[in-house]
């Protein structure tokens, strides 16, 4: 076996460490002051908060509800197309979200492709709540996808089958044998498609906009009050990191205890 060199192996790890852990710590440090809570108090962010809780909440849920059956479907069956839509559902994964965001109001703008329709019976997407759950969902959507697609490959298909022997319906072998079996990356989908929501920023902006109480979410604070109020921002953007960092965490020592 060739191993690399310990020193090597210890200064390229620092240097990624100090590259990847610096500027969090340096944002907590900053933003840790008797002006947090007050920052953290105040109308806008206050309303920015709300609406990305409230907005999260639900396109996890959608998630969840249409993503389930579509990796279930990636991973157990084999059709033409296959490769070609399991790369088109990756996509949002390496498109830049401002990219992400022109598509969307493609579609759902006043001009777009259901917009236009929709807008004629008097509903209109972009530039609503609705248009930041959606944004949300197709830049977030993807991870939770590919999570569930590697739990549903590696639970042999066979459970399934024996489940169905023992006179159970598919839905309720799906619900009882093979559902359960994909705990763990049912909740490593949810934790990174959450906090891939949360932080959603590109697409938002040009679909939805920044509109107070209506479509500017935590990201879209941080950016409108980052020149006029620096603590507010910095207050925000410490909430994001420690809620992301507090969630993994969690995650991976679930899943160590898990495997004792």
């Amino acid at each position: 076996m060739i191993r690399l060199p310990p020193v090597l192996l210890a200064a390229s790890s620092a240097l990624m460490v100090v590259l990847l852990g610096l500027p969090t710590v340096v944002l907590l440090t900053r933003a840790f002051r008797p002006a947090f809570i007050e920052a953290l108090m105040s109308s806008v962010a206050l309303e920015a908060l709300r609406l990305s809780f409230t907005t999260t909440a639900i396109s996890l849920g959608l998630t969840i509800l249409f993503g389930t059956p579509i990796a279930y479907l990636l991973a157990r069956y084999s059709f033409p197309g296959h490769r070609l839509l399991d790369a088109l559902l990756d996509l949002p994964l390496v498109l830049p979200p401002v990219v992400a965001g022109v598509g969307l109001l493609l579609v759902i703008g006043r001009q777009g492709l259901l917009g236009k329709p929709l807008s004629q019976l008097g509903i209109g997407l972009a530039f609503t709540t609705t248009a930041v759950v959606l944004a949300q969902l197709f830049v977030a959507a993807p991870l939770f996808i590919r999570a569930m697609k590697a739990g549903f490959g590696s639970i042999p298909p066979h459970l399934e089958a024996a489940a169905v022997t023992l006179h159970a319906s598919r839905w309720r072998a799906f619900w009882r044998v093979t559902l359960p079996l994909t705990g763990p990356n049912f909740v490593e989908g949810c934790v990174l498609t959450w906090t891939r929501a949360l932080g959603e920023f590109g697409a938002t902006i040009v679909v939805a906009g920044s509109l107070i109480g209506r479509t500017q979410t935590m990201p879209l604070a941080i950016y409108a009050t980052l020149e006029r109020d620096l603590d507010a921002a910095l207050s925000l953007s410490a909430l994001l990191a420690v809620t992301a960092f507090s969630l993994l965490f969690l995650f991976r020592l679930l899943i160590r205890s898990g495997h004792r």
